[in-house]
């Protein structure tokens, strides 16, 4: 019965789903199993729970098997490529805008926008990345 508490804790934050049951019925008949086996080698049941709960150790592969936090990422690069895309316009426009009011005789406003391309380009990169 600890066991499966212990193991429904584990998975508390998991969602629902068939292969998520599957895996916990797995790991609930291997830690029986190992307790079993811990029980035979003359351990008291609370021990052999206990110490087969400690080796089982955390499930955070299990998780990243499970899809568990990777969407929040991947939705995270995109919105950083599309706030640097539109940062960088802004950025761009208002940097032309001082050019063409203060010196319109001088065109430099394209040297600063090279530089602030570097943001929206990186991001790109990273998005590609998480694909």
């Amino acid at each position: 019965m600890r066991i499966k508490q212990h193991v429904d804790a584990l998975f508390k934050d998991v969602p629902e789903s068939e292969k998520k049951q599957v895996i916990k019925q797995e790991i609930i008949e291997n830690l029986e199993e190992k307790v079993f086996d811990l029980m035979q080698q003359g351990k008291a049941e609370e021990d052999a729970v206990n110490k087969a709960i400690v080796e089982f150790g955390d499930i955070e592969e299990i998780k990243k098997e499970l899809g568990v936090g990777q969407p929040i990422k991947k939705d995270m690069a995109k919105i950083n490529l599309g706030f640097s895309i539109w940062g960088s316009i802004l950025i761009i426009a208002l940097v032309a805008f001082i050019n063409f009011y203060y010196t319109p005789d001088v065109i430099w406003f394209v040297y600063p926008t090279f530089g602030v391309l570097w943001w929206p380009l990186s991001m790109f990169f990273h998005w590609l990345r998480t694909r």
